[in-house]
């Protein structure tokens, strides 16, 4: 009798649904990849996560003739999840490394990197309200070291994940949203630190750009979520997800009333590579979905259908005093110049990422379990 498949064997045959659509919609662009060697910064992520299985997949599929190589970097400050250390031991030609990209790249990683995708950033707001300063360093000094990096190596192509946070609470009439559109951002408050390091970042892409010939991509993801993303991320789907599982009512810190779109991880993970890929140097581009619409409140109420659920949405105040404070009233994407100039389209509804989202968490979500992070390189 063969033996029975690996917890995460299981999860990779049916992830591989997705990397099959993504695969599908870039087509030939793929071929671009080909032997060729991409570091990914901020691989326990969940940007790392869809990234790395991507282009793990690519070498199984498309590229099985002439694979390409790639380095998985992260600083684990977080820990290192259980899905990470699996993949690594069982890709070939894949790498994982401790780095630290506040700090400058070591002198003895040498080998030329033809594609960068710096996917390292504290994006959970949860998080970067307890950590400022380091946020500010992450988004700042990290892209620093890696346009550097960029530059140095002569990369064909560098990745940076800017955010649709830079526009801040846009007036109706800037909704949905253009990438011309410049921002009602505050500079000082809880959010600041994110929002205002992301809109530099993007400045900083645009000069290396234009001083040093980098060939910078800029996009700003609206929302995303899927498998991977971590149930503990203290983000409003994984929340909402917790609660369903525990068989809970929906809680929400406000009064439910504030508008988002959701991209699925593949559609968002798509656009990103068609950004990579494109000859659009330091254009930024919004990467999102841009209906439904629709409420925290409405949103709860999608999943709890979604799951089966006859449990409700709840309404408690934070006990955090500035837990709204600068929070946007609305967001959604204007994606008519990504859909001209890239080609992007995205192809997964709401509830069926929600399903999938739901699948995750109840079948795989023991591979997000922390693990001993690898020493060293």
């Amino acid at each position: 009798m063969c033996a029975e498949k690996s917890l995460y064997a299981k999860a990779t045959e049916w992830l591989d649904e997705d990397w099959e659509r993504m695969e599908k919609t870039l087509g030939d662009r793929v071929q671009a990849f080909a032997g060729k060697r991409v570091l990914v910064t901020g691989a326990a992520g969940f940007l790392g996560f869809g990234f790395l299985h991507f282009l793990a997949y690519l070498n199984r599929s498309a590229l099985k003739a002439t694979p390409l190589s790639f380095i998985a970097a992260d600083n684990f400050i977080r820990g290192c999840p259980r899905w990470l250390v699996e993949l690594a031991a069982g890709t070939p030609r894949m790498r994982l490394i401790r780095q630290d990209i506040t700090k400058p790249w070591p002198d003895d990683e040498t080998e030329r990197f033809d594609f960068i995708i710096h996917g390292a950033s504290i994006a959970s707001p949860q998080v970067y309200r307890k950590y400022p300063l380091e946020t500010l360093d992450t988004n700042i000094s990290g892209l620093r070291h890696m346009l550097d990096l960029a530059r140095q190596h002569q990369s064909t192509s560098i990745l940076y994940f800017s955010s649709s946070e830079i526009y801040g609470d846009p007036p109706a009439h800037e909704i949905p949203t253009r990438e011309s559109y410049r921002g009602n951002v505050a500079c000082i408050g809880p959010r600041a630190c994110y929002d205002e390091s992301k809109r530099l970042g993007e400045t900083l892409c645009y000069l290396y750009a234009q001083q040093y010939g980098v060939p910078s991509k800029i996009v700003r993801p609206f929302n995303n979520y899927g498998p991977g993303l971590r149930m503990a991320d203290g983000r409003v789907l994984p929340d909402f997800c917790r609660d369903v599982l525990a068989d809970r009512d929906i809680v929400l810190h406000s009064d439910g009333s504030p508008t988002r779109t959701f991209c699925y991880v593949s559609d968002a993970l798509t656009g990103y590579l068609l950004a990579l890929l494109s000859t659009h140097h330091a254009e930024p581009f919004n990467v999102g979905s841009e209906a439904p619409e629709i409420s925290m409140r409405d949103l709860g109420s999608m999943l709890l259908a979604v799951a089966g659920s006859k449990r409700q949405v709840m309404h408690k105040p934070s006990a955090e005093a500035d837990y709204l404070t600068d929070n946007p009233n609305r967001r959604c994407p204007n994606l008519e110049k990504s859909r001209t100039m890239l080609g992007y389209q995205p192809l997964v509804g709401l509830q069926a990422g929600l399903g999938r989202m739901l699948h995750w968490y109840r079948h795989f979500v023991e591979l997000e379990n922390l693990v001993e992070a690898p020493q060293g390189k």
